[in-house]
């Protein structure tokens, strides 16, 4: 069971980084053209779509990643406090 949650955390934490490099290409002209650019898009849009769909850009910032990665972080979090559930502690 540790396993699962274990892989689980990790898959979460990966994707948490893939999702800040694919924001911090946002600085570099071209990069999110580039074919790791594409890759990182494909991985990463899905997940932030719904959350620009409901926060609008404050000005020329959009502040839905930072709320997508919030989510992720406790998503994580939250599975960890069900495994200790799960044990009964």
């Amino acid at each position: 069971m540790y396993s699962l949650f274990s892989v689980l955390t990790t898959a979460l934490e990966i994707y948490s980084w893939v999702l800040i490099i694919y924001i911090l290409m946002s600085w570099f002209p071209g990069a999110r053209q580039s074919s790791f650019g594409n890759i990182l898009a494909r991985l990463a849009e899905p997940f932030l779509e719904p959350f620009r769909r409901i926060i609008p850009p404050l000005g020329m910032i959009d502040i839905s990643p930072i709320v997508a990665i919030l989510v992720l972080r406790f998503a994580t979090a939250g599975m960890w406090e069900l495994y200790k559930i799960l044990l009964g502690y």
